[in-house]
């Protein structure tokens, strides 16, 4: 099971404004919050958005060695179609809008958006026979 995942943001006031609607929308809720981060957390799993000092680039580039995306279950069809139709306002861009909701191929349900920052999320459409059982 995956514990966290870290993103480290150029701008933290930018990257919560963005990454805080769409984690509240598939349920994350706040967890922690200090000057430089904050986090979300869906059972025991986390994400953090880190402003470091350390960061050595002011844009995240997905096509460079190390994280492209993050994936997440979105329940069913309507709601995914929800959130993209509300993205554009918390600072997402649909990628791909030629081929949505089919990007990933014919049988593959899913919304590819990518926020101010350069980071990707892959929303997927899923039904609960798609998702595994509770632990």
């Amino acid at each position: 099971m995956l514990h966290h995942v870290e993103l480290w943001v150029p701008d933290l006031p930018r990257a919560t404004e963005s990454w805080q609607w769409l984690l509240a929308a598939l349920g994350y809720t706040p967890y922690q919050e200090w000057s430089d981060g904050r986090s979300w957390r869906s059972g025991r799993t986390y994400v953090v958005l880190e402003q470091s000092p350390a960061l050595t680039a002011d844009r995240h580039d997905r096509c460079r060695p190390g994280l492209n995306h993050l994936a997440f279950h979105v329940d069913g069809r309507a709601r995914l179609d929800e959130l993209v139709g509300e993205a554009a306002a918390y600072g997402w861009t649909l990628l791909f809008p030629d081929r949505h909701p089919h990007a990933g191929g014919d049988e593959h349900y899913a919304a590819y958006l990518e926020d101010r920052d350069g980071f990707e999320v892959e929303l997927v459409a899923s039904t609960p026979q798609d998702l595994p059982p509770a632990t």
